[in-house]
């Protein structure tokens, strides 16, 4: 049976190919088929080495069909591309339930980021329409500010105490309605300014959720890679 090392070159390998896929789109829009090919094939050696069951087996091929599935009517709708489908496949075929939704919910988030500010840069707007982009732009900067905010809360940094928050701006309930007023105020501003984006794009935007998948899967690998480093 083979040892830790072993394991942590497999996982080291697939985090290098992470970083090659979010290149390659990042350069040309494109993930090649030889790479997600290559991580799939890379699996069965991965649940060998990890001596997984039968049944947990049938379980990443299960995760694999549902992505598919799924990936693919996303894919029809023009909402992703077919080398991002291809590479969200293989890693199902990686990743446990519970680390691949993770990794779903982590790329949703830097997708979403991503997808908001190549719309500000996109948009339509003229010069003249100075007050509309200037809420377009403030609403994408709340929603990456706000995405920063939950990749912390994901990496253990504690939440922001409401309560002392509100007692440090003013005495009693006044500052607690200041601090509620406060968030509405920068919940609307954030879902205005994505729905000026949203109605003022140019053209359709290629957005490289490649990127987004692979920090996604580093996000999950690190602290594999890193405690097997360590030991």
């Amino acid at each position: 049976m083979p040892d830790g090392g072993f394991i942590y070159g497999l996982q080291g390998c697939l985090a290098i190919a992470l970083l090659l896929a979010a290149f390659t789109d990042l350069r040309r829009r494109q993930i090649d088929n030889w790479l997600t090919a290559a991580v799939a094939a890379c699996a069965p050696l991965f649940w060998w080495a990890t001596s997984l069951s039968l049944g947990g087996i049938a379980w990443q091929f299960a995760l694999a069909a549902a992505t598919f599935l799924v990936a693919a009517v996303l894919f029809a709708r023009g909402g992703m591309g077919g080398g991002d489908v291809k590479l969200l496949v293989a890693l199902a075929l990686w990743l446990p339930p519970a680390p691949y939704f993770q990794l779903l919910f982590m790329m949703s988030i830097v997708g979403g980021a991503m997808s908001i500010v190549a719309g500000v840069r996109n948009t339509s707007l003229t010069p003249e329409q100075s007050r509309q982009r200037f809420v377009a732009a403030l609403g994408a900067a709340l929603w990456v500010g706000f995405s920063f905010y939950v990749i912390g809360l994901l990496n253990g940094m504690a939440p922001v105490d409401v309560s002392r928050l509100a007692a440090a701006i003013a005495p009693g309930w006044f500052g607690g309605v200041l601090v509620a007023g406060a968030v509405v105020a920068l919940f609307a501003l954030l879902i205005s300014g994505a729905a000026i984006i949203s109605r003022n794009q140019r053209r359709k935007l290629p957005i490289p959720y490649g990127l987004a998948i692979s920090a996604a899967g580093l996000w999950i690998l690190g602290p594999a890679l890193l405690t097997s480093s360590l030991g």
